[in-house]
């Protein structure tokens, strides 16, 4: 007996690096995404300050667009997978890492386990994440609160940490 094909879902990733070169980290990332997460669309790059936990390199973020046959369960063990390949050890929260893939969105899902939070549970708090995620979609409505990307744009705190630092197709100087 076949296994029926799984369709599409979109979904909404955010990626950031403090460690390393960090765009090539970034890049690095996205080319390693499973061949069932296919990347339709990539935000600027936004250096952003740390949080919480100062005293670290800025970070490096994007936000990318994606379809995908995984489920949110086999989507997280994909871009766990990545993180490692990559370089990433455990290590606190907020601390420096050469790179950081979580699961922002995934379709209109709302999933609140111990090992996955979907809509990723602190992402209206977090300009770092709403800046670039607003360039990609800023009618997309969380599926908690009701309100758009972009309304949640115009609360958070922190946009003066979150300034634009290239397009995704450029090639910088960091990596030459």
């Amino acid at each position: 007996m076949e296994l029926e094909e799984r369709e599409f879902v979109m979904a909404y990733l955010g990626l950031g690096s403090n460690m390393g070169n960090r765009e090539a980290n970034l890049r690095e990332a996205l080319r390693l995404f499973d061949k069932k997460v296919i990347v339709e669309q990539v935000s600027s790059f936004y250096e952003t300050e740390p949080i919480e936990c100062l005293g670290q390199p800025k970070f490096l973020n994007i936000a990318c667009r994606a379809i995908t046959t995984l489920d949110p369960w086999e989507l997280l063990a994909s871009l766990k997978r990545i993180e490692v390949i990559l370089g990433r050890i455990a290590s606190p929260r907020n601390f420096p890492r050469p790179i950081d893939v979580d699961i922002l969105f995934y379709g209109d899902e709302v999933i609140n386990s111990p090992r996955l939070v979907i809509p990723h549970p602190r992402l209206e708090d977090r300009a770092f994440v709403l800046v670039p995620l607003a360039e990609l979609a800023p009618d997309l409505v969380h599926p908690v609160n009701g309100r758009t990307v972009k309304e949640l744009l115009q609360t958070v705190k922190g946009l003066e940490g979150v300034l634009k630092w290239r397009s995704a197709n450029r090639r910088s100087k960091e990596a030459e």
